[in-house]
């Protein structure tokens, strides 16, 4: 039988998410955006009641329908998106272990992204490079193996890494043959404390400014053979088949952002209905000229149209989380195409808000203000909205359209 009616699972889990982000999240999000710090105190009280960390995720994914992690994802970005990134960003990390590991290396380190209750890590997924962030075949960081010691060197610069520097694990794509291009890349480990792996400090954001952000360089980093994720013999026949001409099923960058746009999507969404329950609860108390100023069309039909966009990107984000938890293939983008709606009607909605509210929504005084600045990168990370519409058609064409 179809139904879109959550179980009981779903709903206490969306409730207690929300609880959280309603009584911890909620009241700290100015403080932490202002002060544009990693906010360790809400890190750690969410680790203590087991919101944050492995058996957390673990019991997402686990979820046969999909929806879990996109439910959770939306209640934690309704309470702040900044905040929710800190908490989430570590995911990033755990996703590209899991796209590309062998499960001996996802049961080892895994839990090291996340630490214990008492002692909470954070890990950083690093992709985007300074002259490449959507266009993943122009990465320029190299790993060479040492045949020697059985390790591998990685050398570049990575850029915009969430958790970069400060992550107890960073996750990081190399090239291992130039002349494949994409295909020719591959994803590692570096552990905690590795030599030669160092960050400048925190970037200076316009919005999602409690989670920390920064360039990462590696200088002769020098990791264990085991520490190439997948490991040596699956790369070796991955690129074998590459240079036959033969489909290696992607790479490593895109195979984890494959599994993490409908996630995206899902904090987009959450950004986007907090903007538009603040500002129909100032519409319906706000007076102006004798009356509310909700019953004025122009305000009334704004606010149907903020409704009835988001839940159209809710239910895109459900079918593509469904779709991935269930290995229904993505033959029209629908990865893609949940994010991309998302992300647009966050930033739309946000912006509604604050033209609802007038002035006062221009001010720091009332947080629609943040949630745009906010809402705006779910346009740009993980893939501009140009890269998700080129997903989507070349989905739909069967072309290679540039």
């Amino acid at each position: 039988m179809f139904s879109l009616e959550l179980n009981e699972d779903q709903r206490d889990l969306r409730d207690w998410v929300h609880g959280f982000a309603a009584d911890v999240i909620r009241p700290a999000a100015s403080e932490w955006d202002e002060r544009e710090e990693t906010p360790w105190p809400v890190i750690q009280e969410a680790a203590k009641i087991g919101l944050y960390g492995f058996e957390a995720l673990a019991t997402w994914f686990a979820d046969p329908v999909g929806l879990s992690l996109p439910i959770a994802v939306e209640e934690l970005f309704w309470g702040d998106a900044g905040i929710a990134l800190a908490l989430m960003g570590t995911g990033l990390a755990a996703a590209g272990i899991f796209a590309s590991g062998e499960p001996e290396q996802l049961a080892e380190w895994v839990p090291e992204c996340f630490g214990t209750p008492d002692e909470p890590k954070l890990a950083a997924f690093c992709a985007s490079e300074p002259q490449a962030g959507s266009d993943v075949a122009g990465y320029r960081t190299r790993a060479v193996y040492s045949r020697a010691t059985d390790e591998w060197v990685l050398n570049g610069q990575k850029a915009w890494a969430t958790n970069g520097g400060i992550a107890n694990v960073h996750v990081v794509t190399a090239v291992v043959d130039p002349a494949l291009g994409a295909r020719g890349q591959a994803a590692f480990v570096v552990p905690p404390g590795t030599p030669g792996l160092s960050s400048p400090g925190k970037i200076k954001k316009h919005g999602m400014r409690a989670s920390h952000t920064a360039d990462v360089f590696l200088d002769d980093v020098r990791v264990p053979g085991r520490c190439l994720l997948g490991g040596r013999e699956r790369l070796e026949k991955r690129l074998a088949r590459a240079r036959e001409g033969v489909s290696a099923g992607g790479q490593a960058a895109m195979a984890t952002f494959e599994t993490t746009r409908p996630t995206v999507g899902a904090m987009a969404v959450g950004v986007a209905r907090a903007a538009y329950e603040y500002a129909l609860a100032y519409a319906k108390d706000r007076e102006a000229f004798g009356r509310k100023i909700i019953e004025n069309q122009s305000i009334a039909f704004d606010l149907a149209n903020m409704r009835m966009e988001i839940d159209a990107a809710r239910l895109l984000v459900w079918r593509a989380a469904w779709m991935g938890r269930n290995n229904v293939p993505f033959t029209a983008g629908e990865g893609s195409m949940s994010k991309l709606k998302a992300g647009e009607v966050s930033v739309w909605a946000t912006e509604r808000a604050i033209h609802i509210l007038g002035g006062a929504g221009y001010t720091r005084e009332h947080p629609v203000e943040r949630m745009h600045r906010d809402a705006k990168i779910f346009t740009i990370f993980e893939g501009t909205s140009e890269i998700q519409r080129l997903v989507v058609a070349r989905a739909i064409s069967g072309m290679h359209i540039k």
